[in-house]
């Protein structure tokens, strides 16, 4: 939706919730003021004007430095996404830069650890899993000296006292849960039949859905139709099924979904398809993360994905960098956080990723000094 079409909707609604032409789910009933707000936040969230606001200052490169990534699956796009920002940024500042796939599971991200601090790096990021779940190994790097960077590590952004993390970086749970439920909630005019797709075993995602559930209970007209916990590394062989049992649940009321990453529907839509439900939806389909670019280019070509909440992968990937060189040149964290955006067809630009404008020009002038 752009912004005229969002302004129009709103004037055209007034302040009333009654659901209207456009509602396929529940009746919309007596939500008007968090429908309006909803418009409203979905509107701001979907502008394109998404210049510059980070760091401009810092210390000057450090040289030799090495960074070893931690991921906790490669096959999340989101964690694959800023391993590739990182090793970008890493070569634009002369660093080395080694990327090891914990595999998804607790025993291949422990290995993963493990590994890591044997290498003795400058510096480990702990890429999008829970390092209490690692304790002994972030205790070894602890000991060795060496500083973890965070992304998606924590549910906040910013440093962590426990676990020790020099700083997590992440756009804020609270605004992406919230915007994700707003856009539900305003395109379906207060009334609409949810599934929630998410991953209990990351807090991350948890505390995320979570926010997201308590939000659209906001609005009484919105109901929660199922809440589908699917592990990341499992949702290419779980989804297409427990979709198809979803339909045959629910059928029409199904007109929304919320996935905690865009993965889901990547999975989901061959379900869809075989079901010969349309691209365009219904059911509408939201990725609350990552904004990877097979997301863009479903919402794009309008197939089983209407919208995303992207994190700025490329930009967090440098944003690593900066960090560590602010650690290693005893400075504190830069503080940091991305704005929290809304992707759609409408505003994409046929792009297939979305990072703040002038991040990269940004970061190689504070880097040269």
């Amino acid at each position: 939706m752009t912004l005229l079409a969002a302004a129009a909707l709103l004037t055209a609604a007034g302040a009333g919730c009654g659901g209207g032409a456009g509602t396929t789910g529940p009746s919309a009933a007596g939500c008007p003021a968090v429908l309006q707000a909803a418009r409203e936040d979905v509107a701001k969230a979907e502008s394109t004007d998404s210049a510059w606001t980070g760091p401009t200052t810092g210390p000057a490169a450090v040289p030799g430095k090495s960074i070893v990534y931690v991921a906790q699956t490669m096959t999340n796009p989101g964690v694959a996404g800023v391993a590739q920002g990182l090793q970008r940024a890493a070569k634009t500042i002369g660093w080395e830069v080694r990327v090891i796939d914990g595999e998804g599971s607790p025993a291949g991200i422990q290995a993963a650890l493990s590994q890591a601090v044997t290498l003795k790096p400058s510096g480990i990021v702990i890429g999008g899993f829970d390092p209490r779940l690692t304790s002994q190994q972030v205790a070894r790097a602890r000991a060795a000296g060496i500083p973890l960077v965070g992304w998606h590590a924590v549910d906040a952004p910013g440093p962590s006292a426990n676990p020790p993390l020099f700083t997590n970086i992440t756009t804020k749970v609270q605004d992406v849960a919230r915007i994700s439920a707003d856009w539900v909630i305003a395109r379906s005019e207060g009334g609409a039949g949810v599934v929630l797709f998410t991953d209990d075993s990351i807090p991350f995602a948890r505390t995320k859905a979570d926010l997201i559930e308590r939000r659209l209970a906001d609005c009484p007209g919105v109901q929660l139709l199922a809440y589908e916990n699917i592990p990341i590394p499992d949702a290419s062989r779980r989804t297409p099924q427990e979709v198809s049992s979803l339909l045959s649940r629910f059928g029409k009321r199904w007109t929304h979904s919320v996935a905690i990453n865009d993965l889901y529907f990547a999975d989901a839509a061959p379900a869809l398809r075989a079901a010969g439900k349309p691209g365009g939806g219904p059911p509408a389909n939201i990725g609350a993360g990552d904004g990877d670019p097979s997301a863009f280019q479903r919402i794009n070509s309008r197939q089983y994905q209407a919208a995303t909440v992207p994190e700025p992968l490329a930009q967090q990937g440098w944003q690593i960098v900066d960090e560590f060189n602010r650690a290693f040149a005893g400075r504190p964290a830069s503080g940091y956080v991305a704005p929290v955006h809304v992707v759609t067809a409408d505003n994409s630009g046929g792009a297939t990723s979305w990072d703040p404008r002038g991040y990269q020009e940004a970061y190689e002038r504070i880097w040269r000094g």
